[in-house]
């Protein structure tokens, strides 16, 4: 079931200190789903999370949204030579901003910009959107793997828009990025659906999915 991909890679090659930084605060904080370099841990004032029904597909997404006095934690990683162009295309639902507070374990200091959803690509009314399990598993993992347990509770705690059923396709991924989970990160995902009361549905009442 793993998959691992990867948006870019790049072996024996030299980093430039002036290399600029994302700041990735879902399934990028999964560094199973990315190859980019010099990733740390970090933490940006001013964003919370928030999910967002798509105009594009019945599935929702994972956007930051400006937040005045929140602070989100997440991940930072170099893009070598300014090359965004694998990253935006991974992302290409949003659009990139700059970053102005920051803290990482970087001591290096280097723009770092910040994916929010496109206002075109936002749906208001719910229409049948669903969240995939597949993709709730992979942000979790990475938070727990890089934070910790307080670490999945921030994610909690500062993420909104969890008023829409989990569509259970764990055993058929839908998200493309889907990653192995070890029995106790399966649970912890279990466990906050059943602490946010979200309602689960099997893949097969799903309309649009295809086997």
């Amino acid at each position: 079931m793993s998959r691992g991909l990867h948006a870019g890679a790049y072996p024996a090659m030299t980093f430039l200190m002036s290399d600029p930084f994302f700041f990735g605060y879902g399934s990028l904080v999964n560094r199973n789903t990315h190859s980019y370099p010099r990733a740390a841990r970090a933490t940006v004032k001013g964003w919370a999370r928030e999910w967002k029904k798509s105009r594009l597909r019945k599935v929702v997404f994972l956007t930051a949204v400006e937040a005045p006095g929140v602070e989100i934690d997440g991940l930072i990683a170099a893009v070598p030579g300014a090359d965004w162009v694998a990253l935006d295309e991974r992302e290409r639902a949003y659009e990139r901003l700059p970053v102005s507070e920051i803290t990482h374990e970087h001591s290096e200091r280097t723009p770092v910009e910040i994916y929010r959803a496109r206002a075109d690509h936002i749906e208001e009314v719910n229409e049948g959107h669903v969240m995939l399990l597949s993709y709730l598993d992979v942000v979790i993992q990475g938070y727990l793997r890089e934070f910790g347990e307080a670490g999945v509770e921030r994610f909690l705690a500062t993420t909104g828009g969890w008023e829409v059923p989990v569509c259970d396709d764990r055993q058929h991924p839908v998200y493309p990025r889907n990653q192995e989970l070890s029995l106790a990160e399966m649970a912890r995902t279990d466990s906050a659906i059943s602490m946010l009361g979200l309602q689960v549905t099997p893949i097969e009442d799903t309309v649009w999915w295809q086997p």
